[in-house]
């Protein structure tokens, strides 16, 4: 198969995408909720050597598999490591048929006129050539908007379309996913703002520049439909914010032509004590649940 067999599936295929690339800050609390404390490991080697038995597990699980996960977004430590003696992201696309994306960003700086931009990533040119020599699609990068501040959700949206920029030239396809925090007071007025800011950017992209959304359910739903209409946004995912997966799939289900991109609401209930049978049968539930709310 090749890249354009990819991009089909990413295009017009049924499923939704997993998220499993918590990075060094989020991985004590996905271990924590796995069942694994901090007193298992004394060093970041060992906990990111046990967060990749996890990732490990559920990708080689039976339950795990294309014909309802479309993609898989890996750390970069992730794209590094290998499963069964396989490069992680060849694994997931010749073995899964699950197209690989990589996080691409070095975290969130501090807030700032109620926004958290990104850090500054100086190599992203080499990591993107990492990428393309390890068979990665796409990438994805996030921010954060904690309030309704047009200057901030405007900074935020321009920093997200500079380094996208560099991510087309580069031949992968950008996952742009600038969150608003689910416990904003002023939620619905940043996502207006964002909407504006967002098809500011995407009326300005060439033929052949294609860009992924990565968005926090609205609270007005299919808010971001003349988005996701758009012929330069090749989908439209939504992330799971915070929210439980049951109230994840049931806003995801009101927002059409949005599918999923959920971590957290993906593994909720997997423990690293359940045999394979619990382990496969949770983890088969989460999925036909996503699943089905992607499909409205």
């Amino acid at each position: 198969m090749t890249n354009s067999d990819m991009f089909d599936k990413i295009r017009s295929g049924e499923g939704f995408i997993a998220a499993l690339d918590q990075s060094g800050g989020s991985t004590p609390k996905a271990l924590r909720l796995y069942g694994v404390d901090e007193s298992a490991y004394s060093n970041d080697e060992q906990m990111f050597d046990m967060v990749h038995q996890m990732r490990s597990r559920i990708i080689t699980s039976p339950s795990f598999g294309g014909d309802r996960i479309l993609g898989a977004i890996l750390f970069e430590m992730t794209m590094d490591k290998q499963v069964e003696g396989i490069d992680t992201a060849q694994f997931l696309w010749e073995k899964k048929q699950v197209v690989p994306f990589l996080k691409i960003d070095k975290g969130l700086a501090d807030v700032s006129g109620d926004v958290q931009v990104m850090k500054p990533n100086p190599h992203l040119g080499a990591l993107l050539e990492r990428a393309n020599a390890k068979k990665i699609f796409g990438t994805k990068m996030r921010s954060v908007i904690k309030n309704a501040n047009a200057e901030g959700v405007t900074r935020v949206v321009d920093q997200q379309f500079e380094v996208a920029h560099q991510i087309m030239a580069a031949g992968l396809v950008p996952i742009i996913e600038p969150e608003v925090d689910i416990h904003s007071p002023s939620k619905a007025e940043a996502e207006d703002m964002l909407l504006g800011n967002l098809m500011r950017h995407i009326g300005q992209l060439k033929a052949g520049q294609n860009i992924m959304l990565k968005l926090t359910l609205p609270e007005k739903s299919n808010l971001y439909a003349e988005c996701a209409a758009h012929p330069n946004v090749v989908r439209m995912v939504a992330l799971s914010g915070g929210y439980s997966r049951a109230e994840a799939c049931e806003r995801l289900s009101n927002n059409h032509g949005m599918i999923a991109s959920f971590s957290r609401a993906l593994t909720q209930g997997l423990s690293a004590q359940q045999d394979a049978a619990q382990f496969n049968a949770t983890l088969d539930t989460s999925i036909q649940a996503i699943c089905d709310a992607s499909r409205s």
